[in-house]
């Protein structure tokens, strides 16, 4: 059974008069243990897919199921607690907060969902190559730092689906590597994972490739 279920979605946008189609009838499922990237240019509905499989945007069509409970169209405090438990989020930036070292950051993350594990965020930083940053704050870190700390963060609590939004931008070949054995890890513990990449080397490692241009799926 897919851990994750998209069907028909659709997400208009307007400006005044204008209106933009940022996603056109897209459907997707995720199994668990499986590596799925979606790839497309810049502009193509790649974030705002991930935002409305989160619940942190609601499609104006369509649903999302994550374990056979609806997402789409549900209270805001129902999404925010189906999320908790279901998702690590990586978003392109913003995934850390400032005034916290990242040890702090992991151990918030965990608090939040009642599972502070001291030794699995040692590990966590150890995975990522930021054993000796533990301490550090994000202004104080390089953009692969950063990068590592954020997939960290969302890998806190074990999450059943990550889905990460361009985890390997802007970092060079040895940060992407360890990102890339961070998902393959997962994916042999039977764990999901989703993302929103332009990097063909990341693709080459996934399971399947989801190409969307202008908001619809161009091919699977």
């Amino acid at each position: 059974m897919a851990i994750l279920e998209a069907r028909e979605l659709h997400r208009f946008f307007h400006i005044g008069d204008e209106e933009t189609v940022a996603l056109r009838s897209v459907s997707l499922t995720l199994e668990p243990g499986e590596i799925v990237a979606v790839m497309g240019p810049s502009g193509s509905g790649k974030s705002t897919l991930m935002n409305c499989l989160t619940g942190l945007d609601e499609p104006d069509a369509g649903f999302v199921r994550i374990d056979g409970v609806r997402m789409s169209r549900r209270p805001e405090a129902d999404k925010a607690r189906l999320r908790a438990h279901a998702f690590g989020i990586l978003m392109q930036s913003g995934n850390l907060f400032p005034h916290l070292s990242v040890a702090e950051n992991l151990r918030f993350q965990m608090l939040l969902a009642g599972r502070f594990d001291p030794e699995r965020s040692s590990r966590l930083l150890l995975g990522v190559g930021l054993a000796h940053r533990a301490n550090a704050l994000p202004t104080e870190l390089s953009g692969g730092e950063t990068a590592r700390a954020g997939l960290a963060v969302a890998l806190a609590t074990d999450p059943p689906i990550l889905v990460a939004d361009e985890p390997t931008a802007e970092v060079d070949t040895a940060t992407e590597g360890r990102l890339i054995s961070q998902f393959e890890a997962r994916r042999a513990a039977g764990k999901a994972t989703l993302i929103a990449t332009h990097s063909e080397a990341l693709a080459r490692r996934a399971d399947r490739v989801i190409r969307l241009k202008d908001g619809k799926v161009i091919d699977v």
